[in-house]
């Protein structure tokens, strides 16, 4: 039987394994973000479309943010384009999702 336990004790050990780094693209066509932070955006192109470890969705404006570092919950994003401040949040099926910081 699973213990709920069991899985808070797994998550707390790996957020004391390092972070992964990403080395990110120069250009991903976004354009809506001064060319210096292009790279930390780009566009969600719909259902067939999946996040990296190191990218979580804006709830506010659909723009994908990435960062050069892995994303784990607690951390907080910036996504330009609508000025939101996020936190990154673990989704109900163990996925990485952004919600609006208060």
């Amino acid at each position: 039987m699973n213990d709920p336990l069991d899985a808070v004790v797994e998550e707390v050990e790996s957020e004391r394994e390092p972070r992964r780094r990403f080395e990110l693209a120069d250009d991903t066509g976004f354009d809506e973000v001064p060319k210096k932070y292009r790279k930390f955006y780009r566009k969600w192109r719909g259902a067939g479309d999946s996040l990296a470890p190191n990218e979580v969705v804006c709830p506010v404006c659909k723009v994908v943010i990435r960062s050069t570092r892995e994303l784990r919950p607690g951390d907080r994003v910036y996504c330009m384009p609508c000025m939101s401040r996020l936190v990154v949040v673990r989704a109900d099926e163990g996925t990485l999702e952004a919600t609006v910081a208060y």
